[in-house]
């Protein structure tokens, strides 16, 4: 009789593979399926862009000029007032100093004396000469002696003939002139006023003169817009304080270089004024083109994304969002100027926001 010995390790074999003999069952698996979000985008493409910079300018005169006494002196008579029209060279005020003409006086009278002296010089040396030429007469060293006289004295004669052209000259800073046509915009003294070019009366100059007919608009351009300027371009300004009335200029000088504290440019225009409507000092609204002749990626202004971190548009790529890093250029009419990694042809969204993720699944509306 044979005998099956039956040990722990069989049994536990058999019943490991009467188990994998049963039905198994498998559960099923949580999948979450992503949902595409539906975009309207655009083809990119470049174009003209032309924009205005609207910036704040100031109106100044043309020329302008404050008028100081040149000498220690009284007024003894205005010719003019404020609001007063004047023209170049005319007298606008007349001084009054007598210490002036004691002072010439005296310096012509040493100028008659030193023209004597020198006459007298000059006549004795002219006659050692002549003596001279006979030989033996005059000795050399006399004749050199009269000749140094002379021209001694004719150095003297000299110094008081400048003596007395600057006091002469003097007298005329008592007629206070206009140095070009303009308007009277301050007076500060009134006759029997005492002025001089220092020290009491001369703490307020005597007149204000600015030139109205041509003004100057002032206005300092940041520096993001300083490349799109241009020279002899046409400009458009509103006052308003004139009801909003717009008036034109043309861009006439720019300075060229930027201020240390703003960061801008002075750029000024020359304004016609011939009708006095405009006043120094007004500030205007001014309108300056800043077009260029190179074609660029033009976006409407809600493509660009500007968060905290990066600025962007969202680009759709294989029906995946992707962010693209770009820089705002300029901005008008709903459009923006951008710089970035970009191609003809890329469809952008054309509302983009941070919500749609980058890498996220997205369709393009038809």
């Amino acid at each position: 009789m044979i005998t099956i010995n039956k040990t722990p390790g069989l049994a536990l074999a058999a019943a490991i593979w009467l188990a994998g003999c049963g039905v198994s069952q498998s559960k099923p698996e949580n999948t979450k399926v992503e949902t595409a979000t539906a975009v309207t985008a655009f083809p990119l493409g470049k174009a003209i862009f032309s924009a205005s910079l609207r910036t704040p300018g100031e109106l100044q005169a043309f020329q302008q000029v404050d008028l100081y006494a040149k000498v220690n002196s009284f007024v003894r008579k205005l010719n003019v007032d404020v609001g007063s029209t004047v023209q170049a060279g005319q007298v606008l005020a007349t001084m009054e100093a007598p210490e002036l003409g004691s002072a010439l006086s005296g310096a012509e009278s040493r100028l008659r004396s030193q023209e004597a002296v020198y006459l007298a010089s000059k006549a004795n040396y002219d006659r050692l000469y002549q003596t001279s030429l006979t030989p033996g007469t005059v000795s050399q060293n006399d004749l050199d002696m009269a000749f140094a006289k002379q021209q001694s004295d004719f150095a003297q004669k000299e110094a008081a003939r400048a003596a007395y052209r600057e006091i002469a000259d003097q007298r005329n800073y008592l007629e206070i002139r206009a140095p070009f046509s303009g308007v009277i915009s301050s007076r500060n003294v009134s006759a029997g006023a005492y002025v001089g070019p220092s020290g009491k009366g001369s703490e307020m100059p005597l007149f204000t003169l600015q030139e109205q007919k041509k003004l100057r608009l002032v206005v300092s351009v940041p520096e993001a817009y300083t490349p799109y300027l241009k020279d002899k371009s046409a400009v458009k300004f509103v006052i308003k304080s004139l009801g909003n009335r717009e008036f034109e200029a043309i861009i006439n000088r720019m300075a060229g270089a930027l201020d240390a504290r703003l960061r801008s440019q002075r750029v000024e225009m020359d304004v016609q004024n011939n009708d006095k409507l405009l006043l120094p000092g007004m500030v205007a609204e001014v309108h300056i083109p800043l077009a260029t002749a190179d074609s660029v990626f033009v976006v409407p202004t809600t493509a660009v994304v500007s968060s905290t971190e990066k600025i962007f548009v969202i680009r759709v790529n294989g029906n995946k969002s992707e962010w693209v890093d770009v820089k705002k250029g300029r901005e008008a009419e709903g459009k923006t100027e951008i710089f970035g990694d970009l191609r003809d042809g890329d469809m952008l969204v054309e509302k983009a926001n941070d919500e749609i993720r980058n890498g996220s699944a997205v369709t393009i509306k038809k």
